[in-house]
């Protein structure tokens, strides 16, 4: 269980800021829960997806006549059968009309067309009676294919994708200041070669789509859509040909997001293109060896790196070539976690000059999208191994070389000259230097120092490590939402955010029932339906509780004004001497006087008791933490043990501090699963080695000690009514960064960790290239 600490909460606070019980949790915790596995329709059809085994090559032939001959099977799709279908877009918003036309070449078509790209790639789809009769004739489907040379490394000279266009879709080019005077004057130059490996979410519960066609009313609805119903709706409907009021999506429980669930993949269009086709409902649920294998990957960064400094410490500039291995084809976030790694790299410094070129080439690898705090795990990583390189190298402590180098709060807002997915980076608000000092405190440092010391003198092999890092939320430009009060006085929010597991109905029913006066169990929220609401952000990039959440807060203050009105002529008082509390609308100075509850309101007002609202922003917003870990090596092995680790973050205003401490918790799994364990690796033949959980090994109990927290509110964004901050991945942003930083102090190696993850061989391979001092084992 997580040690927390976070500020008390005052008594007259409401139920925004209270740890109280989530809403979504009966169902779940009863047996109840509603997933896409969970659905069927009479006379549904199943789909199972005939993938490529070679890595790279010509097709050939496509032979589909023994599938289609097998039992239970109605109809076998080629690229042939569905050659109207355009590849998959990029998201809406994800560009200018240049970049969308620079990008589209290499976007995935739905089915592969005359060349496989990766192993795993569509290439026929099977539609069966029943899901294994489909399963045994997607193994019938036989695929002929001239293999081509195969590329794994994006650090390698581009090559050609197809004709006309080399495999770099983009170079991302960021910068400012006086790069070349900077160095010139440096006192000490350090260079960094790093690299951050392959990985992924992994959700308890794999994607799956259920499609049906209502031809009465031309509707096709897809079941199972998850975090970003409305732009997964807009790129299905783009692909389908048909407008957005004639596509609905809905969300039912989901088994985690992360990034990876919710975007639009070719099993989404053909469970739709089949249901509007063929005439029947249409569903797909995916195995794991298809999740790891076809699923998007993540990460993969290699980074040539280097700092001028002076001769304090102090950053003069920041230089920083990279390559982003984005797998084989743009999907549909495009390019943009290559540009949050360059536009946010620089973190909670100040760098008064700064240069950055990132690659985004193209391999023969499972392609490669978003996966929490993406571009921002591998950012911190690089740039927390710099700060502790130049620490090494200028004999400061690594707390010291950051207080030199960290922005004041003094200096907020702090603008930098630099955008990040096209949003002019704003700091908004925060004290860096005061987080770091409660960490400090928290873990007690000197005296953790003085022990690990004395530690390693007697023999072990232990140390400790810090990371500091600036997260994004609240990603604009806008979100909407609308509510009601009905005869019984239920409140009902109905927005366009999703649930992916983190607790979003009980957020903005707290956050609607604080604003109203009324208890945040009669407040009911629907969510991830898109029929019922035009516009809607989902829940992606910690945008649910500042965006959405402010919409709520906005419509429940409208709603309470018009129930105040309307309950002030039925009361003939003037709305002034008027409130609403505990679902009761009283008189402020009259105890005992007269009262109505909200049902009453809601049934003697023509036309019901209804608001909107909506809430607009210009920037995102930035929340920052401070992470400290303590490591143990066993030198023998190379294995990696985390005694202690301590996670402080300013989340603006928490509206449940519970469920932060849950995000933290489980961002901080996911975080050690990249920095120690997880990796996706290939073969020369681009075989991939795994795609079972035997080989893609997972953080379990064993490797997630209990984690302490620190839970602050000392920065409240002054961007949002509320002061809201995101915190979906304040737990995983600096894991990869502290842990290397603390290996290294345990090894007595300075920059001894280069490359996520650091895996017991890769670890054995750094002590056996050092010796370690006298004394260590």
């Amino acid at each position: 269980m997580a040690a927390s600490t976070y500020p008390a909460t005052p008594v007259d606070r409401g139920v925004v800021g209270r740890s109280v019980l989530r809403l979504e949790d009966p169902p779940l915790l009863t047996g109840e829960g509603r997933f896409v596995g969970d659905l069927s329709f009479p006379n549904q059809l199943h789909l199972r997806v005939a993938r490529s085994d070679c890595a790279h090559g010509n097709i050939v032939s496509l032979d589909v006549a023994a599938a289609l001959a097998a039992p239970g099977v109605v109809t076998v799709w080629t690229s042939r059968d569905i050659a109207g279908l355009p590849p998959i877009g990029l998201r809406g918003g994800l560009g200018t009309p240049t970049d969308v036309a620079r990008l589209t070449p290499y976007l995935q078509p739905v089915l592969a067309r005359a060349r496989v790209r990766y192993i795993g790639e569509p290439v026929a789809a099977v539609f069966a009676e029943d899901p294994y009769l489909a399963e045994d004739a997607a193994d019938l489907v036989d695929v002929r294919v001239e293999e081509l040379p195969v590329v794994l490394a994006a650090e390698n000279s581009p090559c050609e994708f197809a004709p006309g266009h080399g495999s770099e879709p983009d170079i991302i080019r960021k910068g400012y200041g006086d790069l070349e005077a900077a160095f010139a004057e440096a006192h000490m130059v350090v260079e960094l070669d790093l690299a951050v490996g392959r990985h992924s979410g992994s959700p308890l519960e794999t994607r799956g789509a259920l499609a049906r066609y209502d031809e009465a009313r031309d509707v096709v609805e897809m079941y199972g859509a998850a975090k970003v119903p409305h732009a997964t709706r807009d790129g299905l409907a783009r692909v389908l040909g048909r407008d957005l009021a004639s596509v609905h999506l809905h969300e039912g429980h989901v088994g985690g997001g992360f990034g990876i669930r919710g975007e639009l993949y070719p099993e989404d269009v053909l469970v739709c293109a089949a249901a509007l086709r063929l005439g029947r409902p249409v569903k797909w649920i995916e195995d794991r060896r298809e999740h790891l294998m076809a699923a998007n990957h993540s990460r993969q960064q290699r980074h040539h790196i280097r700092a001028a400094v002076d001769r304090d410490g102090r950053i003069l500039a920041i230089d920083d070539t990279f390559f982003h291995d984005q797998g084989a084809y743009l999907r549909t976030h495009g390019t943009r976690v290559a540009d949050m790694t360059a536009g946010l790299l620089p973190g909670p410094y100040r760098v008064p000059a700064y240069r950055v070129t990132g690659h985004v080439r193209l391999t023969n690898k499972t392609p490669a999208a978003t996966y929490r705090a993406p571009g921002r795990y591998e950012g911190t990583f690089v740039r927390e191994r710099l700060l502790d390189a130049i620490a090494a190298q200028l004999g400061v402590g690594p707390v010291e070389v950051r207080r030199r180098n960290l922005i004041t709060s003094s200096e907020m807002p702090y603008q930098r000259p630099l955008d990040a997915i096209g949003d002019e980076i704003v700091y908004d608000s925060g004290d860096y230097t005061g987080l770091m000092d409660k960490a400090l405190v928290a873990v007690g440092w000197d005296a953790l120092q003085a022990e690990l010391r004395q530690r390693r003198e007697a023999g072990e092999v232990v140390g400790a490590g810090l990371a500091i890092f600036v997260e994004k939320s609240g990603l604009g430009p806008t979100d909407r939402v609308k509510i009601s009060a009905d005869d019984q006085g239920i409140v009902e929010v109905v927005t366009g955010g999703a649930s992916v597991g983190q607790g979003f109905e009980t957020v903005m029913a707290q956050i609607a029932a604080d604003a109203l006066g009324v208890d945040y169990h009669q407040v009911k929220v629907i969510h991830g339906h898109t029929d019922r609401i035009e516009h809607g952000v989902g829940a992606h990039a910690s945008r649910a509780t500042v965006l959405t959440g402010s919409a709520t807060h906005i419509a429940a203050n409208a709603l309470k004004e018009k129930a105040l009105g309307a309950a002030a002529g039925l009361m003939q008082l003037p709305v002034a001497a008027l409130d609403l509390v505990d679902g009761r609308v009283v008189g402020r100075d009259l105890p005992g006087g007269p009262s109505m509850d909200l049902g009453e309101i809601a049934r003697n007002t023509p036309g019901g008791l209804d608001a909107e609202g909506r809430h607009t922003t210009e920037h995102m917003n930035y929340p920052y933490g401070v992470h400290v870990a303590v490591v143990r090596v066993d030198r023998g092995t190379g294995g990696i043990e985390i005694e202690r680790y301590l996670t402080s973050y300013d989340i603006g205003r928490a509206v449940n501090p519970m469920l932060i401490e849950g995000q933290i918790a489980g961002g901080f799994a996911q975080g050690v699963g990249g920095a120690l364990l997880e990796e996706f690796t290939y073969d020369k033949r681009g075989e991939p080695l795994a795609v079972t959980f035997a080989d893609y090994l997972m953080p379990t109990a064993r490797e997630i000690m209990p984690l302490e927290m620190i839970i602050t509110e000392d920065a409240p964004s002054p961007l949002n009514p509320l002061g809201l901050k995101g915190a979906g991945e304040a737990g995983v942003n600096g894991v990869g960064a502290a842990l290397a930083a603390a290996i290294d102090a345990a090894v007595g190696i300075p920059g001894a960790v280069t490359r996520l993850p650091v895996t017991p061989q890769r670890l054995k391979e750094i002590l056996n290239d050092h010796r370690l001092p006298d004394g260590q084992s």
